[in-house]
């Protein structure tokens, strides 16, 4: 699998699990991808102060993006 290949796999991921955080106030967007096995995110809007951001990244960004793109090894929220 390309790079490209490999985002646009993590884009239709995050595509998937975007109307969950939105009807929460929040959203998503991907920075980065690294090495084929890393994927930096930042959540936004209410995701940002959300006591559960943390379990929300691992269960549902995290496992989503990892159906998709089972390569990816881990994803990580960077701070705005």
């Amino acid at each position: 699998m390309t790079s490209e290949e490999l985002k646009e796999k993590v884009l239709n991921a995050l595509d998937e699990i975007r109307p969950f955080l939105q009807s929460d106030g929040g959203d998503i967007s991907l920075l980065s991808i690294e090495d084929d096995k890393l994927v930096k995110v930042q959540l936004q809007g209410a995701c940002v102060g959300c006591s559960v951001n943390q379990m929300t990244l691992k269960s549902g960004v995290e496992m989503t993006i990892k159906k998709h793109a089972p390569q990816i090894e881990k994803v990580i929220n960077i701070e705005a």
